[in-house]
């Protein structure tokens, strides 16, 4: 495990390419690892950045093709429209991107690998998951089965209400990285996801004076609020390749949405890590690629 002053330094892409998804949006998806191996299609939580993850997915880059993409209005991506900011559009971005990573790095299996809102966005893919040979989902924002819509409702609007809370402008990349530990769902990051988490979610204003949030709080917020109507449209028995569902403890107080236990659906593979939070990939990123692994060990997936 790294060490308290561990700074993790992005290696350069092999190769990026920019796909043009609507007439005013372009999203950057960035090819690392090796070629020749099995390809993994990564994204990210509402928010943040697939670098972010990096702690976890360099776990993957000497066996792994491992392709990356942001969210509109994340990461490497411009800020643009916010009334096109919302699942739907999600899901017809994803759509075009998958298509764009066939046409640029070449047709082969892809398994989908996704945290949080990511991972919500193939379960409402009109072709239901067969653009991939196995989808591996990190706690995907799902309603609990013993969790009520009245109830789940008010857990996403606590949720929203907070995102449009957060604070959007720093002076520096220093104050956003040590006022992180302090808020209580980043705690049980990996050393030097702080600093990291601060490079690959903040830029620098237009205005030279200081830094602000790449997806602003008002987008994030916007997210979970039409997440929470999608999040009941997820039909499992029509996806159409092989799901593995890592979830957060169960038995923790959720640092996002309740925490979806899906021992009782038969199709998924479901796991979870004890101790872990929604932010499981950021704090026990060896556990994930573990039980990742271990499920992709049962697969023809090259």
């Amino acid at each position: 495990m790294p060490n308290a002053e561990t700074r993790w330094d992005l290696p350069a892409p092999l190769l990026t390419e920019f796909v043009q998804v609507d007439a005013d949006t372009t999203i950057a998806v960035r090819r690392h690892g090796n070629p020749d191996g099995p390809r993994l299609v990564m994204s990210h939580g509402n928010g943040l950045a697939v670098d972010l993850y990096y702690p976890f997915w360099s776990l993957l880059t000497d066996d792994f093709d491992v392709v990356v993409y942001d969210l509109r209005n994340h990461g490497w991506n411009p800020q643009t429209s916010q009334e096109r900011h919302n699942v739907p559009t999600l899901v017809d971005d994803h759509e075009r991107v998958m298509e764009a990573i066939d046409e640029r790095f070449g047709v082969k299996p892809k398994v989908g690998v996704y945290h949080s809102i990511a991972a919500l966005i193939p379960l409402l893919s009109p072709t239901m998951g067969s653009a991939y040979s196995a989808l591996v989902m990190f706690d995907p924002p799902l309603r609990k089965p013993n969790v009520s819509d009245e109830q789940f409702d008010a857990a996403s609007m606590r949720t929203a209400s907070m995102a449009r809370r957060r604070t959007a402008r720093f002076r520096s990349l220093e104050e956003y990285a040590e006022f992180l530990p302090i808020v209580p769902a980043f705690r049980q990051m990996v050393p030097g996801a702080h600093e990291l988490m601060s490079r690959t979610t903040l830029r620098e204003r237009e205005d030279g004076d200081g830094y602000e949030l790449r997806c602003p709080p008002e987008y994030e917020a916007q997210i979970i609020d039409y997440a929470r109507i999608f999040c009941l449209a997820v039909d499992f028995e029509a996806m159409q390749c092989p799901l593995k569902v890592i979830g957060a403890d169960p038995t923790l107080p959720y640092s996002y949405l309740p925490t979806l236990d899906l021992s009782d659906v038969a199709i998924v593979h479901y796991d979870f890590l004890p101790d872990a939070t929604h932010f499981l990939p950021l704090e026990k990123p060896e556990e994930c690629v573990a039980a990742m692994r271990e499920f992709l060990s049962h697969l023809p997936v090259d």
